[in-house]
């Protein structure tokens, strides 16, 4: 079983302000259907802004999508989607203590963050815009009313391209990361079968999870920094760092996803039919 994972925004999707590679997505495409590879795209984005992706950028339907953060999973088959039901019972089982209503109440007073709309938001995902200025001030004051209380985790991040940062309450069982380890588990894959593919802030988790690992070449200097520190503390980790100048390439966006792929075997030229 090989399986790909990866993020949407600026990791597998070239919306943002480095130069991509005009065929990469079509490569992209025809690689992961050539090679038989389960493609999974774990995600901030919903369902209805995953299908604009897909339509505006071409990239291909993936088998599965950990959407919201993780919060969400469904499966594609036969052109329609499948919602994940189990994966809202085993959240539902495995963070208790989870109250999205609750911790809405206690930061309802916090300066410097407000809540986002309606449709970026679930039963499991509690998500706030920060003013990016403020995000150590606001971030110490959500830690002092909330963490430890409700099964949480807390995850912030900041959007270069329209200077945002953006604040989830998750619960602990229900992030990219576990999202990734419950689709690999369902199919009898251990986490040396999957690469991951990021760029940002909230795709710390799955990149240090023991996963393989891959970073495309535009990932933020934070997160490349956060990565780096996580591989000198643990050496057992494996995160590729692409680099570009690879058959052409030049390693940003899709280009760094099929540097990657390569690097870890998912993609072998040796094996084409």
């Amino acid at each position: 079983m090989k399986i790909l994972a990866t993020d949407l925004d600026r990791t597998l999707l070239p919306n943002g302000s480095w130069e991509a590679d005009d065929h990469a997505i079509d490569l992209f495409n025809d690689l992961t259907e050539k090679h038989d590879v389960l493609v999974v795209y774990v995600t901030g984005r919903n369902l209805a802004l995953t299908e604009n992706a897909i339509k505006d950028f071409g990239v291909r339907y993936p088998d599965i999508l950990c959407g919201d953060v993780g919060t969400s999973i469904r499966k594609y088959d036969k052109g329609k989607w499948n919602f994940d039901d189990g994966w809202v019972a085993h959240v539902k089982r495995t963070s208790p203590r989870w109250d999205a209503s609750a911790i809405r109440d206690a930061v309802a007073k916090v300066d410097g963050m407000r809540e986002q709309e309606s449709e970026h938001l679930n039963q499991f995902k509690q998500s706030y815009y920060v003013e990016h200025n403020k995000n150590h001030e606001v971030l110490k004051k959500v830690d002092e009313l909330v963490k430890g209380k409700f099964d949480e985790v807390i995850v912030y991040s900041f959007d270069s391209q329209d200077g945002k940062g953006l604040l989830d309450f998750l619960p602990a069982s229900a992030t990219k990361q576990t999202a990734l380890e419950y689709v690999a588990e369902e199919f009898g894959a251990v986490k040396q079968d999957v690469v991951f593919c990021g760029d940002s802030g909230n795709d710390i988790f799955p990149l240090t999870a023991g996963f393989r690992g891959v970073l495309v070449r535009n990932a933020d200097d934070q997160l490349v920094e956060n990565v780096t520190k996580a591989m000198n503390e643990n050496p057992e980790l494996n995160v590729y760092f692409a680099k570009g100048d690879f058959k052409g390439l030049r390693g940003y966006y899709t280009s760094g996803v099929i540097e990657g792929a390569y690097h870890y075997g998912i993609f072998d030229d040796s094996m084409e039919r």
